[in-house]
């Protein structure tokens, strides 16, 4: 099938038209226009290798967007993070840290910050799947070219996805070739990048590589806190050795080892406006006015950077002295790639082992105040792979088949050290006070209040006659998490031509099986939590216990610490060509990503006491407790209150592209539903995990209320609580020669369904009320990119030069996984250029370049300012009946992209 697929596809034009598309063809991001060493014909044809095989781009039936390693070049990216510059329905973004980036594909993507949820976007390199999407985003050197297939994935490659899946190839040695090239770049904010390579051959069979990358920029988030630096730096370099050997003609070997290291102060947060409370007014519409609780932070000295009216937020932020955001990774890896043509079939293998290790400190309260702080938050993922492939074809070619096997072991070692800080004590004591008695708040008082100590002595006093420790300095003393998973499958992917290159039937299956086990090691000192769950003061326990004092060990193999299952997914694509220039296809596949453990011990149920409290908190105890064992809230913690489910997709697919004379243009049209979508939510103390589904039945008003107890779903009523559905558009045009021109459209609506439940047909969390009947976040509806380039000689001096420019638009998006409004980024642009001269056969270049060239302001995730007010406008416009307080205080934090950036880059090769 594969030479009948080549001859079918259309012949690059020899001369002048020929020049012109191939230097088109270079810079089009919209496709793969680059193939890999032995991917091209003799003739010329451009294919790609997203679907495991060597194919005609115009015979690929899935949809598939490929960018060349010249054209991320010339849009500046450096890692994955800038990919969805010019991959319209690719989303990269993140909070608190690099190590959770998550990647979004038709707006699915995983939710918050939590390293126990696998990636809904699987991530590949040089064809080693790595953990997560954000232990991608070191430097990968000298990139060949960056695939990126949509929709739920699982016959192609080792690990299988339910959104989608990032192929990144790199450059790899060339035999008979000495050769080198590098380059340095100076920019603004002291940004400063080298980046080098050599190729040497070893013999006529066997060549090395040697890459290296070092990079330095100074932050973009200015730190108002004397003394202390700027947030959102770049300290990181790479080295990266490759050998290549081709003892014959049917064998290959690539061997790679690479070794990187990051030192950076990274991620800050702003204050995002509004700022302000809001009070349900007489006609049920919340009513504004100056926010109440930031006075009193900035009394206590928040030092809080607030935004003029009309802006969302200034790149300004205050931290406490000595609390930097440390985020130091040392990530290496090896692998091996083997391929054997057997004659009939050939023989792929990929075996590989990897290691990052995440180091992370944090101002937990993104201001001045020391209210909550960590010095080493360790991440720690090992992971061994093994894929084997056998593929080839069958009945003179109609049938091209492909068998695999994938194995994986992953260590996942976590290790917390969050502690209340210095002023924890003073600020808590001024919100119980704020609430007890808002008129006799006094913030010079110990206890922040007037009131006599006999009514309120404080949590100092309140820690004296309970006979615990103050809270100040305690909290988690190095509690651990220790995962264990291993993961096997099979899976095959087979084409047959029922009439023969016109009408293909492809089918593949996949069967997983997922294995995963959970120890823990509890060692908190916050003792005044557990005194006071069993006092008569335990209506104080929220604030007592942000930090979970009750949590206990967990022990490997109790009730709750083993998950395990097995899953079929497939799929089934028919593809038409009516004409060499056309392809017609529709798909159906399913996904699976599997579930796991809330590495949070605050997802623990608290402990209550049936004799301590009030009538009222005697009784919910005495009903908790009576709940059978290992069921949430139930009054005990145990492990399976960290479990969540596997996350499931059904999709379906509609696609034509056409390569005509000059354009190309693929458009695709999709529906995805998923069951048990894992969502990580944080509430402003903690983070939650659920799994949203919906209900077949009407819940009336139990998933928009703020109550816990109602509106839950029998378990043979439930269906996908989320829904994906939209239309993808690439075109890219070639109007003349050295001239190109790409452009990409994505509309997308993907919503939660009505009648939401949790985990189980578990009634939806209050914190999530507002999911029911809207758009997931991070999902926006419109997302266009575009991009120009023009490379045209400079007479017949052989010289030549660039100019290039693109833009991404994206609609109005919220950022934040409750979906509060006051976290939606209006919609915008941004725009990248370069221009450059270069000599002849490119053996020198200079260039000029500038990356969000209006410096746009955006925000990549909103969130709750964490312990910094309560409720938001949508509680507080819900009906009174709902049950939600009718006043709000809330403040919110952003995380921002980054700002203009500018600088010169020089680069010379042999």
């Amino acid at each position: 099938m594969q030479n009948h697929s080549i001859r079918a596809a259309r012949v690059l034009r020899t001369g002048a038209a020929g020049l012109a598309l191939s230097a088109a063809i270079l810079s089009a991001p919209a496709m793969a226009q680059e193939a890999p060493a032995g991917a091209e014909t003799d003739d010329g044809t451009i294919i790609v290798t997203a679907t495991r095989r060597s194919e005609a781009l115009s015979d690929v039936p899935i949809a598939v967007s490929a960018v060349t390693g010249d054209t991320l070049e010339k849009t500046g990216a450096t890692d994955v993070r800038a990919l969805g510059q010019v991959a319209p329905s690719l989303l990269v973004s993140g909070a608190t840290s690099e190590v959770n980036f998550t990647a979004r594909i038709r707006g699915i993507g995983t939710v918050g910050e939590n390293p126990g949820l696998e990636s809904s976007v699987g991530l590949f390199i040089d064809g080693v799947y790595r953990s997560r999407t954000g232990v991608g985003l070191s430097e990968l050197g000298d990139i060949e070219r960056v695939e990126v297939l949509r929709g739920p994935q699982g016959t192609l490659f080792g690990r299988n996805s339910t959104a989608g899946l990032i192929n990144i190839v790199t450059k790899g040695p060339e035999l008979g070739t000495f050769s080198g090239k590098g380059s340095v770049s100076y920019g603004n904010y002291d940004y400063w990048r080298v980046d080098g390579m050599i190729n040497a051959p070893l013999g006529d069979k066997a060549a090395v590589r040697l890459d290296g990358v070092w990079q330095q920029r100074d932050g973009f988030i200015k730190n108002v806190t004397p003394g202390e630096p700027d947030i959102n730096d770049r300290d990181r370099w790479l080295v990266k050795g490759q050998l290549l050997l081709e003892p014959s003609e049917t064998v290959k070997l690539r061997l790679i080892a690479d070794y990187s290291e990051r030192n950076e102060n990274c991620c800050g947060g702003v204050l995002l406006n509004p700022v302000r409370s809001l009070t349900r007014g007489a006609d049920g519409f919340p009513v504004a006015s100056p926010n109440t609780l930031l006075p009193l932070l900035q009394l206590l000295g928040a030092n809080h950077q607030v935004a003029p009216a009309g802006q969302s937020f200034i790149r300004q932020q205050a931290t406490t002295p000595g609390v930097p955001y440390r985020s130091d990774t040392k990530d290496w890896g090896v692998s091996g790639e083997l391929t054997w043509d057997l004659g009939g079939a050939t023989l792929t293998s990929i075996s590989a082992y990897r290691d990052y290790k995440n180091a992370q400190g944090q101002d937990g309260d993104f201001n001045a105040l020391d209210i909550l702080r960590r010095t080493d938050l360790d991440r720690r993922f090992r992971l061994f792979t093994q894929e084997l492939r056998v593929q080839g074809e069958a009945f003179d070619g109609r049938l091209d088949w492909l068998v695999g096997g994938y194995y994986a072991n992953e260590k996942l070692d976590v290790d917390d050290d969050i502690k209340y800080g210095a002023d924890y004590q003073r600020f808590a004591n001024c919100l119980a006070a704020a609430t007890l008695a808002p008129a006799l708040l006094n913030p010079a008082s110990a206890t922040c209040s007037n009131l006599p100590a006999a009514n309120f002595p404080g949590f100092q006093g309140i820690a004296a006659l309970l006979g615990a420790a103050p809270l100040n300095g305690t909290g988690n003393n190095g509690s651990t998490f220790a995962q264990r998973s291993t993961n096997y499958a099979i899976f095959t992917h087979n084409s047959f031509d029922i009439v023969e290159d016109t009408l293909t039937l492809t089918v593949g299956a996949r069967y997983t099986h997922e294995k995963k086990t959970l120890s823990g090691d509890a060692n908190f000192t916050n003792t005044l939590c557990p005194a006071i769950v069993n006092s008569s003061l335990q209506a104080l326990a929220s604030l007592a216990c942000v930090i979970n004092g009750t949590a206990p060990d967990i022990v490997k193999g109790t009730p709750g610490t083993k998950f395990s299952e097995g899953q079929w997914t497939g799929t089934a694509v028919l593809s038409w060509k009516p004409d060499p220039a056309w392809l017609v296809y529709a798909s159906a596949s399913k996904g699976y990503k599997a579930g796991g453990f809330n590495l949070d011990y605050s997802a623990l149920d608290r402990p209550c006491s049936t004799t301590a409290g009030s009538v009222a908190q005697n009784a919910a105890c005495t009903a908790a407790l009576a709940r059978p064992a290992n069921t949430p809230g139930n009054g005990r913690p145990e492990a399976s209150d960290l479990q969540f489910a596997s996350e499931k997709v059904d999709a379906y697919e509609l696609g034509v592209k056409w390569d005509g004379p000059g354009v190309d243009v693929n458009v695709a049209a999709f529906w995805q539903e998923y069951s048990n979508y894992q969502l990580n939510t944080f509430n402003g103390i903690n983070f939650e995990v659920t799994n949203i589904q919906a209900c077949k039945d009407d819940l009336g008003t139990g998933p928009i209320d703020n109550s816990a107890t109602t509106g839950a779903c029998a378990a043979d009523r439930l269906k996908p609580g989320v829904v994906a559905k939209g239309i993808e558009i690439e075109t890219f045009i070639r109007p003349a020669r050295y001239l190109s021109v790409n452009m990409g459209l994505t509309y997308v609506d993907t919503l939660y369904r009505r009648n939401l439940v949790g985990t189980g047909g578990r009634p939806l969390s209050p914190v999530l009320f507002q999911l029911p009947g809207r758009g997931v976040s991070n999902a926006a509806k419109y997302v266009a990119t575009a991009g120009i380039s023009w490379t045209p000689p400079i007479g017949s001096s052989g010289m030549s030069a660039l100019v290039y420019f693109d833009t991404r638009l994206q609609s109005d998006t919220n950022t934040g996984s409750n979906l509060d409004i006051e976290k939606v980024q209006d919609g915008f642009a941004v725009f990248n250029g370069r221009i450059g001269l270069f000599g002849a056969d490119r053996r020198w270049g200079i260039e000029l370049w500038g990356q969000n060239l209006f410096n746009k302001k955006y925000y990549q995730i909103g969130a709750d300012m964490p312990l910094q007010g309560s409720n938001s406008f949508r509680s507080v416009a819900a009906p009174a009946a709902l049950g939600f307080p009718a006043t709000a205080n809330k403040l919110f934090v952003g995380f921002p992209g980054e700002p203009r950036t500018y600088g010169v880059t020089i680069r010379g090769q042999f």
